[in-house]
């Protein structure tokens, strides 16, 4: 799909044709579209087609006529039926005349802008908007950062009542989406750094500011990332220790239960061997059965009683 977006007087309209001080929105665009523009503003094809790979780094490449900017943002994922976080490139091409935008999928970094929510951002000034847009990623990854540690939280205070096997899928399906965060936040981090150092932008000292801000969310993206990726560690270590506390209690109850039931098997098995009758105790008294059944009982309740002792039950 492509879109074309123009600000005047701090209004957005989208436009039907290309012209100066536009914004290209080229989200999962056709050979077609691509081509439409890489024609248009003399841009190389690839260069068009590098954020639709989803393998591509975060990079920065100055060509003769435009500059090419890759980031990966953050974006929400159906994984295993459930509702989890990825990361997608998106491309940034800045000309002389025009800011295009490529992405795989319809972000909400870009909806942000599209759908009038800020008001100070304007097409035609281009540095200042791609750092407008890099802001509004670096706070979407804190957002999404406080979503997975909210859920590790609820994981959390499940230890002990009703902790099960699936949670430790869930915290590692949550400590799989920090490492894309954490990689990919790093990835940004170089090329913002390197944003600095290019002369090339022409930027004014407003944007250095709006630079600065962001390097700074960025690495505050990246502690957050680092600290909770510890935290979920620690989680995960705590409920496997508690699923094996409970399956050692199990097993330290069957174990118990074993012993005691040995008793009876036990005696029962002696009298029930083929041996003369006057031999075997209490075999001749009255009452001997129900005798023997008493003292069997006694004996599995002082052993019930000594494992109660030794902490076995």
């Amino acid at each position: 799909m492509l879109n074309i977006y123009k600000t005047d007087n701090r209004v957005v309209s989208e436009l039907d044709d290309f012209e100066d001080g536009i914004w290209i929105k080229l989200t999962a665009p056709t050979k077609e579209e691509s081509r439409r523009v890489s024609e248009s503003f003399d841009i190389d094809f690839e260069d068009i087609l590098a954020a639709l790979d989803e393998e591509e780094s975060s990079r920065i490449s100055l060509e003769d006529g435009y500059t090419l900017l890759l980031v990966d943002i953050p974006s929400p994922e159906i994984r295993h039926d459930k509702k989890a976080y990825t990361t997608v490139p998106l491309g940034i091409l800045l000309t002389k005349d025009v800011i295009i935008t490529v992405c795989n999928e319809d972000t909400p970094i870009l909806s942000y802008f599209t759908g009038r929510r800020l008001r100070d951002f304007s097409t035609k000034k281009k540095m200042r908007f791609v750092y407008q847009i890099l802001m509004r990623t670096a706070m979407l990854y804190q957002s999404y950062l406080k979503v997975i540690d909210q859920k590790r939280t609820e994981i959390e205070e499940r230890v002990g009542k009703d902790t099960e096997d699936t949670d430790l899928i869930d915290l590692h399906e949550l400590e799989s989406t920090l490492v894309y965060f954490d990689t990919s936040l790093h990835a940004n981090g170089i090329v913002l750094d390197r944003l600095q150092r290019y002369k090339r932008l022409a930027q004014y000292p407003e944007d250095m500011e709006l630079l600065e801000d962001v390097i700074i969310e960025n690495r505050q993206g990246i502690e957050m990332a680092g600290i909770y990726r510890n935290i979920i560690d620690g989680t995960r270590q705590l409920l496997s220790s508690v699923i094996d506390n409970r399956l050692n209690n199990v097993m330290k109850i069957l174990t118990s239960i074993t012993i005691v039931m040995a008793v009876p098997t036990v005696i029962s098995g002696l009298y029930g061997m083929n041996v003369a009758g006057e031999w075997m105790p209490l075999s001749s008294t009255p009452h001997g059965f129900g005798l023997i059944c008493l003292i069997t009982l006694l004996i599995c309740l002082i052993v019930v009683w000594i494992l109660k002792r030794m902490k076995m039950l």
